[in-house]
C-alpha cells in the first residue's frame, strides 16, 4: 500500500466543542494497532469506539496505526467520519466507510411544498446538526460552502454523508448547499446516494450551471440506480445573477426556487446592506417575477441579526408583501417568527374558505362555472385557496407545539 504521509488528524477541538472528535493516526511499521482514547464516557462507550475504529482501519487495511481519539461527546456516525477522514489523508483509496440509510430518512418532497423556514448548519459543526429537525424548519440545510473553512471541505463532505445517513430530521427536507461550480460538482458524490431531496447551487449566474449540476446528478443516478427526484434552489448573489434570474429559474424541470444571498450581491453592488433594504429592493423584486413568472418559488436572503426578533418579524412582513415565499433561518430562535409571519393571516384564511366552498358547492351541483360574488373562480384559484387552509391547518400544528415545548421549559 502507497502512503501519501505518516501522520494525519481530522475533526475540532478546544475550548466549547461539542458532540464531536479529534482524531489522529500516526502510521508505524510493525507494532499493530495502539488506539488511545480520551473520552468523558470512555467507561461506557469506551469498547465500542475503539471496536469501531478497529472496524474502520481494517476496512482501509490500515494494520499498523497509533491512534488517538480525543472525544466530546460525538456520536458513532461522527467518530466514523473523522477517523475516514484522517485516513484519506494517509492512503489514496476510493472506498467509503457508508452507513446504512435510517429508516426515518428514507421519504421524498414534492416540488410545491412549503419552504417557508430552512435553517442552515455549518457541514462540519456536529452540535449543531444533531438537533436540528426537532426545532421543525420545513427543510435542514446542510451548508458545505461558506460555513466551511478550505482546509476542512474533504471533512464536511464525509460527516455531511454520514449525517444524511443517520440523523433524524423528523421530516425536514433534506437540503446540502454544495460548493461554487465547478469545485461543488465533487460535492454531489458525498449526498445523491443519500436521499437529499434538495441541492442549492450558490452564487449562480447561469443556466448552463444548472445544466452543469443536472448532469453530475443524472450520472450519480444511473451509476447508483437511484430513482428519486432531487430539487434544485439556486442562489442568486451577484449583479449577473440578478440579470439572468429568470433563464436559471427555468433552466430545468427540477428548479423549484431560487434564493437571493443578499450580503455577496450587495457586496457586488458596492454597498452596505440595511435592514430596511432600499439598496436590494429591484435585486429582490426582479427574482420575486422571475420565479413567479416560471411558475417556481422565491425565497429570501438570510436575516443577519439573530437576537432581534422585532426587526426579523418586519423584515418578514416586507418579504412576504413583496411576493416571496421563504426566508433563510440561521438560528433556531428564527424559526417561528418566519413561519407565523410568512404564514396566511385570518383575512387570507377566511377568503380562501370562501373559494373553497363556493367551488364544492359550484361542483355538488354539476356547475362548470364558479363564482364568488362577482367574481370568477378558476382552477388555479381554487387550488392556492386549498393551499392557504393546508397552511393554516400546519401552522395551528407547529404553534401547538411550540407553544407545549415552552411550556415544559
Amino acid at each position: 500500500m502507497k502512503y501519501n504521509k505518516k501522520i494525519a488528524s481530522a475533526g475540532n477541538k478546544g475550548k466549547g466543542i461539542r458532540s464531536d472528535c479529534f482524531v489522529t493516526i500516526e502510521l508505524i511499521e510493525n507494532k499493530g494497532l495502539d488506539i488511545q482514547l480520551e473520552s468523558k464516557v470512555k467507561v461506557l462507550y469506551g469498547d465500542s469506539i475503539i471496536a469501531l475504529t478497529k472496524n474502520i482501519l481494517n476496512f482501509f487495511n490500515i494494520k499498523n496505526a497509533k491512534v488517538l481519539i480525543e472525544d466530546k461527546g460525538a456520536l458513532d456516525f461522527i467518530i466514523a467520519a473523522r477517523i475516514e477522514a484522517a485516513v484519506k489523508q494517509l492512503i489514496d483509496t476510493d472506498k467509503e466507510y457508508v452507513y446504512e440509510l435510517i429508516e426515518e430518512n428514507k421519504y421524498k418532497t414534492e416540488k410545491d411544498r412549503n419552504r417557508f423556514t430552512r435553517l442552515y448548519l455549518p457541514g462540519n459543526t456536529p452540535s449543531l446538526m444533531i438537533n436540528a429537525g426537532i426545532h421543525k424548519p420545513d427543510g435542514v440545510i446542510l451548508d458545505l460552502e461558506d460555513a466551511v473553512a478550505p482546509d476542512k471541505k474533504a471533512e464536511a463532505q464525509i460527516l455531511v454523508r454520514n449525517t444524511l445517513c443517520r440523523l433524524n430530521f423528523y421530516e425536514a427536507e433534506r437540503m446540502v448547499r454544495i460548493n461554487q461550480i465547478p469545485k461543488g460538482l465533487y460535492d454531489l458524490d458525498y449526498i445523491i446516494p443519500y436521499n437529499t431531496n434538495l441541492v442549492l447551487i450558490p452564487k449562480c449566474e447561469s443556466s448552463a450551471q444548472v445544466h452543469q449540476v443536472n448532469e453530475q446528478i443524472k450520472k450519480i443516478k444511473d451509476k447508483k440506480n437511484i430513482k428519486n427526484s432531487i430539487w434544485l434552489m439556486p442562489i442568486i448573489e451577484s449583479c449577473l445573477g440578478v440579470v439572468k434570474s429568470y433563464e436559471i429559474a427555468s433552466a430545468a424541470d427540477n428548479v423549484v426556487a431560487l434564493v437571493i444571498g443578499l450580503e455577496d450581491y450587495t457586496a457586488d453592488l458596492g454597498t452596505k446592506r440595511t435592514n430596511h433594504g432600499d439598496e436590494s429592493f429591484y435585486a429582490r423584486c426582479q427574482i420575486v417575477n422571475s420565479c413567479k413568472a416560471a411558475g417556481i418559488q422565491a425565497i429570501d436572503s438570510v436575516f443577519s441579526d439573530i437576537s432581534d426578533m422585532e426587526a426579523l418579524k418586519e423584515n418578514v412582513l416586507r418579504s412576504k408583501a413583496l411576493g416571496f415565499d421563504g426566508m433563510g433561518c440561521i438560528h433556531p430562535r428564527q424559526i417561528k417568527v418566519v413561519y407565523e409571519n410568512f404564514a396566511p393571516d385570518a383575512q387570507e384564511i377566511e377568503k380562501a374558505k370562501k373559494i373553497v366552498n363556493a367551488f364544492l358547492e359550484a361542483k355538488k351541483m354539476g356547475l362548470g362555472v364558479v363564482s364568488l360574488g362577482t367574481k370568477m373562480i378558476d382552477p388555479p384559484i381554487v387550488k392556492r385557496a386549498q393551499k392557504i387552509i393546508d397552511m393554516a391547518i400546519n401552522m395551528n400544528k407547529l404553534s401547538k407545539n411550540w407553544r407545549e415545548e415552552n411550556e415544559e421549559i
